[in-house]
């Protein structure tokens, strides 16, 4: 009898009528493939079944998270998932042209055979413990964003330490050539957004999604603001709350547990909402943005860092990734930045600026993904080694994503402006991003109820 490896490689590459990218070993320890393509390892007739049942990258997910399926020790992980990234884009894959008639026919029947020969048909194995519960109740409501958002962020404060390192920023970072380390790009992104939201002492700044508490540390000891972070993860609330009890800064900076919807106590100066609304969602999206308006002063900047998606192709719907579902983000959403921008608009906000920091997000997250295997065992000991393989695979999988251009990451400025129209800014996006003759912003005069009218960088008033 032929080896297993050849027998599934033959039969496989029967079926789609395609070349296998993958060398693959089997748990006879035979080896068929592609000489010098990158090798999977599959331990056991199970990862055949997982991939049975679901065909694809939720199959392969369940397979490598559950220990069934192996990176080979000599195999760069990032090379295996370009390979399976530029299979599943041909068009035969990406079509799925294969038909009743293909699976029924001659190849499909060889196919089945071989499996059957093999050991490997038989009941659909149980998921691994680390895909996350079917959600119930409607979606993003309150109390499912809740569910969502722990299984998530609540996995332990010291496996983030460990991944993201000392800066505990969960965002994408901002390269410059001055930027030596992963905590000096991201000190560098923090201080990106400060500058772009115009911050000064005085003023009072809300982070929609703080986090571990990064940024609202780094505005108030380097802008002297106040500021109010808000998050619906106990974990994060819970780490940011004692950072800044450690700063001594509890008196300007305010940690809450609590949703983007239930903010009571506007107006704020800037707002922040940096890697949050992709749990937003489309149907509530409109009522985020405007929620974020009527929190804003006259004049307020609010500085939206999202992650976009591309556009949908004529006549396609999207469809999330079954394995960013189920294992990383469940009921997360991914946006064209267009929609976004309009969306935003629909809001009442002018879009004064949009920075795409696409290669950038890719370079983080090797970072993010270096850090894991460099700090392995650790890993595995704080949260199992199931869950240190979906944030692995995760990870690397989205590096190459923002490399290949098929999702990006945006940081769009918008401004509430004033009835009159005035928008506060300074004339030139130089001087706003280096904080030069920075105008004042818009503060209502008593008794108003409007703003007052500034003046436009160094140019007198146009009134």
């Amino acid at each position: 009898m032929a080896e297993v490896a050849t027998q599934l490689i033959g039969a496989v590459e029967g079926l789609l009528g395609l070349r296998m990218p993958l060398r693959v070993q089997a748990w006879d320890g035979s080896v068929a493939g592609p000489p010098g393509a990158p090798t999977l390892v599959l331990r056991n007739r199970r990862a055949v079944r997982r991939l049975l049942w679901q065909p694809g990258e939720l199959g392969l997910a369940r397979a490598y998270v559950a220990g069934d399926l192996e990176i080979a020790a000599d195999t760069d992980l990032y090379e295996v998932l370009s390979a399976v990234a530029e299979f599943a884009e041909h068009p035969r894959v990406r079509q799925l042209e294969i038909g009743l008639g293909d699976v029924l026919g001659p190849r499909g029947r060889e196919l089945l055979a071989t499996l059957v020969r093999l050991g490997a048909v038989g009941p659909q194995p149980a998921p691994p413990p680390e895909e996350a519960a079917r959600p119930s109740g409607r979606l993003h409501s309150r109390r499912r964003d809740q569910a969502a958002i722990s299984h998530h962020y609540d996995v332990g404060n010291d496996f983030y330490r460990l991944v993201l390192g000392p800066s505990m920023v969960y965002s994408c970072a901002y390269w410059t050539p001055e930027a030596k380390s992963l905590e000096d790009a991201q000190t560098a992104k923090l201080d990106l957004i400060c500058r772009k939201l115009g911050l000064r002492p005085g003023l009072r700044l809300l982070d929609v999604g703080c986090g571990w508490g990064s940024l609202v540390l780094h505005a108030v000891r380097n802008y002297g603001v106040t500021a109010v972070g808000v998050s619906i993860s106990a974990e994060q609330v819970a780490l940011a709350r004692g950072r800044v009890a450690e700063a001594g800064l509890g008196e300007q900076i305010e940690i809450r547990l609590q949703d983007y919807r239930e903010i009571p106590d506007g107006p704020f100066d800037a707002i922040s909402s940096v890697g949050m609304a992709e749990h937003v969602g489309s149907a509530q999206y409109l009522t985020y943005a405007a929620g974020l308006h009527g929190l804003l002063t006259p004049g307020g900047r609010l500085l939206n860092h999202q992650i976009g998606r591309r556009p949908d192709l004529p006549g396609e719907a999207y469809r999330p990734s079954p394995f960013i579902d189920r294992y990383v983000f469940p009921d997360g959403e991914l946006a064209p930045v267009g929609s976004t921008v309009g969306l935003l608009e629909d809001a009442g906000f002018e879009v004064r600026d949009v920075e795409a920091l696409r290669e950038h997000y890719g370079l983080t997250l090797r970072e993010w993904v270096a850090n894991l295997e460099a700090h392995w065992p650790e890993a595995v000991r704080l949260v199992g080694r199931g869950r240190a393989r979906v944030w692995r695979l995760y990870m690397a999988a989205s590096a190459l994503a923002f490399e290949q251009n098929r999702i990006g990451v945006n940081q769009v400025l918008a401004v509430r402006t004033t009835r009159a129209g005035h928008s506060g800014l300074p004339a030139t996006r130089e001087q706003w991003l280096t904080g030069r003759r920075d105008p004042e912003l818009h503060r209502p005069e008593p008794g108003s109820g409007e703003a007052a009218d500034t003046d436009l960088g160094d140019r007198r008033s146009v009134r």
